[in-house]
């Protein structure tokens, strides 16, 4: 029992990761972005491309290196994020909401197919992987490189937590969310604020993909489709625009799967995802966190 709270807690820190981008951009413009789970991808390759550059690493360095070579990952994601916002996005703010989903869904295929004209169809073996020796506690089994991609995505969601509730650049965010053209009124630069966001999220959907790539050890062009849609799932149980609610989504989401492979069988994990997401939406669309909001005309 302990193992499956473990495995569960352990990819629902990386759902949980690439769900706050979705979350983050929904929030802030009502968009469903989504290109999110490719920039996941874009990150897991530039991760693969760093750590292939580096060349070999001893077992004892593979730890450090690959915490610096998540920190690099995270800010050139989180350019690729602004420069899709820029290009995409910007131009078709004012547009009809269905123009800015099928530009998403166009986004998405672009960076994929994109990805395989650079980097080839076929599968990339990780130059990393984080193995180690496991110990066991309360009856699960850990491995310390386990331990430490657990806490460092605890620290960025926290994180990023504190800059949105405690911070001027937050109140900025939240006050966009509320009321953009208020804000702007107000003195807050609406777009930089927009552009900032998206590097947050993808950012993070970037590291998500290092910490991926690292402990599963292959990566592909379409890696990002699957985990962008269970991304999408774990922020509509959470509450879609609510950024503890996502978190709580990605770490139920996970928890979920990993009791449902647990008494299903692994063809299952899929379908148990998201035959979970058609129940929110069906029984409780604004998620556990989420609150119905009312249009005013």
């Amino acid at each position: 029992m302990t193992q499956l709270v473990w495995n569960g807690l352990f990819v629902g820190s990386f759902y949980a990761l690439v769900a706050l981008g979705y979350s983050m951009v929904y929030g802030i413009i009502k968009l469903l972005n989504f290109a999110h789970g490719d920039l996941y991808m874009i990150g897991a390759f530039i991760g693969f491309a760093v750590l292939g550059a580096v060349g070999g690493v001893s077992a004892s360095m593979a730890l450090p290196l690959l915490l610096v070579v998540l920190l690099a990952t995270m800010v050139l994601t989180g350019l690729a994020g602004v420069a899709l916002e820029r290009i995409a996005y910007r131009p078709l703010r004012r547009a009809p909401r269905l123009s800015l989903l099928i530009t998403a869904v166009g986004a998405s295929f672009a960076l994929e197919y994109g990805m395989r004209a650079a980097a080839g169809a076929d599968p990339r073996v990780y130059p990393v992987r984080l193995g180690g020796t496991s110990v066991e506690v309360l009856g699960a089994r850990l491995t310390l490189q386990q331990l430490v991609l657990v806490g460092v995505a605890v620290v960025l969601m926290f994180g990023l937590n504190l800059l949105i509730t405690r911070t001027r650049e937050g109140r900025a965010m939240r006050a966009i969310a509320l009321d953009p053209s208020t804000s702007s009124l107000m003195g807050i630069d609406v777009n930089a604020v927009i552009s900032r966001t998206f590097f947050l999220g993808s950012a993070l959907a970037g590291a998500a993909g290092v910490m991926a790539g690292a402990y599963y050890g292959k990566i592909d062009f379409l890696m990002g489709f699957l985990i962008g849609l269970k991304a999408f799932t774990a922020a509509v149980i959470g509450g879609i625009g609510n950024i503890p609610g996502t978190m709580l989504g990605g770490l139920l989401l996970g928890l979920l799967e990993s009791f449902g492979t647990y008494w299903l069988g692994g063809e299952w994990r899929d379908v148990f995802a998201f035959g979970v997401l058609i129940l929110f939406l069906t029984v409780r669309p604004t998620g556990l966190l989420g609150e119905r909001v009312t249009e005013r005309v």
